[in-house]
């Protein structure tokens, strides 16, 4: 059996804190199946990101998000307190740096709900975070629970179907696609899709080093 030693130096073992991307274009209940899986995955934290939006009815501040203004944003950008950073909507976003790297450096598995742009800044940063794309079955339905959301108006609404039109061209980008048709299997599916990630060869050798030990003297 070749297996090669394991080096705490290397790229693929300096963590073994996994780090799942969750996107999704506005309406696809990417919220909802976040939701779902960490009230049954309890070795799944949360990263609450930062943004300029007004908070909706139900939301806490430093629960779905951290509200803050435009202000008090950039000058955390500017200082360079964000990993990632994007506008949506109008609207600022960005993914606390030290946090994150904080959970995944004490082996710690995070998740991140961003869009498309957040995603292609972290990857390029942390290379093995493992991309989940949520789709609706058809654009068609997209505008439809959009409409049922009662969130928006029909302006509004226009518009982030336009814009999720240009979101799904990046969805080759990603390693998993779940296709939101029924809620139940489409959370089935996520949840398959963090646990085959959880067991590759190198998340796998970072998280149990002494299997691996043994295994490379085989």
């Amino acid at each position: 059996m070749n297996i090669p030693a394991v080096n705490s130096t290397s790229p693929d073992t300096a963590s073994a804190g996994a780090l799942f991307i969750i996107s999704a274009p506005s309406g696809a209940g990417k919220t909802t199946l976040v939701k779902l899986l960490m009230a049954r995955d309890a070795g799944i934290r949360h990263s609450i990101s930062y943004t300029t939006r007004p908070a909706r009815p139900g939301e806490q501040d430093g629960r779905e998000y951290h509200f803050i203004d435009i202000s008090t944003f950039a000058a955390l950008r500017d200082r360079g307190d964000f990993l990632e950073w994007a506008e949506v909507h109008g609207n600022f976003y960005g993914t606390s740096r030290s946090w994150l790297l904080d959970e995944m450096r004490a082996g710690r598995d995070t998740l991140l709900e961003i869009d498309w742009q957040g995603a292609q800044q972290v990857r390029a940063l942390i290379p093995d975070a493992v991309g989940i794309f949520i789709v609706p079955p058809s654009i068609a339905e997209l505008e439809r629970r959009l409409h049922d959301r009662g969130q928006d108006s029909a302006e509004v609404i226009q518009r982030r179907v336009a814009a999720a039109l240009g979101e799904l061209r990046h969805v080759g980008e990603f390693d998993f696609v779940i296709i939101n048709n029924d809620l139940q299997e489409a959370l089935e599916d996520l949840a398959a899709a963090v646990r085959a990630s959880r067991l590759g060869f190198a998340r796998q050798r970072a998280r149990h080093p002494e299997t691996f030990r043994y295994l490379s003297a085989c």
